[in-house]
């Protein structure tokens, strides 16, 4: 599996989080206003990164071949890029799991320093409600895509140093695994329903990890957005 093993060794310890959230996600949340009379953003960012939503063909291409070419047979000939999205949802819950409840310290391995200073900073504009916001469940997830695969080398260093960054993209609707628990399908239309689009959220996550010979390294988070669609309609 591609997930650093202190992602695996936390997972049980918040899987129990989104029960207690069942009634509050099928809920939904009314606009918020400010001061100039424009509606404010439901979501303050996380980081300072481009709000990425759908796919780019070309790169969909590109990120198969430096996938398929590069990465399996030359750094890691167990890696494919399937597993990798599947196994990166969990790295989702985990984290969004530590920042909705503001638990910095479990973050510390999962998430780079920068990535972390830059997040903690920008948690201080957050209501506890919107805090709460921040989790995601796995079960939740109905779409997400690689959006971008990066290989990085360093060639000033006599080992040379070489990385591999993935972006990923995710579309949640919260409450999805509960609908789907009572048989209940949303419809394929629901970003254009009012009593949906409170409810969708998207999250930007990129990994990386270090691919030098020698080196053993796990794969980390050092991007980390969460937004709603909504919000780009309101704005």
């Amino acid at each position: 599996m591609f997930l650093s093993r202190a992602f695996h060794g936390k997972i049980g310890k918040y899987t129990h989080y989104s029960k207690d959230r069942g009634k509050t996600e099928l809920m939904i949340s009314q606009v918020r206003w400010n001061s100039s009379g424009n509606p404010a953003k439901s979501l303050p960012p996380l980081m300072n990164f481009p709000e990425i939503v759908w796919p780019s063909v070309i790169k969909t291409v590109k990120n198969r071949v430096l996938s398929s070419f590069i990465i399996t047979p030359y750094f890691d000939r167990e890696f494919r890029l399937s597993d990798f999205v599947q196994g990166s949802k969990q790295a989702v819950q985990c984290v969004s799991s530590y920042l909705s409840r503001g638990d910095y310290n479990s973050l510390e391995g999962l998430v780079t320093k920068d990535a972390l200073s830059e997040v903690k900073r920008n948690m201080s504009l957050f209501s506890v409600e919107q805090r709460h916001d921040l989790f995601v469940d796995k079960e939740d997830i109905y779409f997400s895509f690689p959006y971008q695969i990066g290989i990085m080398f360093n060639d000033d260093d006599q080992n040379q140093q070489r990385f591999v960054e993935i972006t990923m993209v995710y579309h949640i609707l919260h409450g999805l695994k509960e609908m789907r628990a009572q048989d209940i399908n949303p419809p394929l239309n629901l970003g254009m329903l009012p009593e949906y689009q409170d409810k969708l959220h998207l999250c930007n996550y990129r990994f990386i990890r270090e691919f030098t010979k020698g080196v053993e390294s796990d794969w980390t988070v050092n991007v980390v957005n969460h937004f709603k669609p909504v919000d780009q309609i309101r704005s």
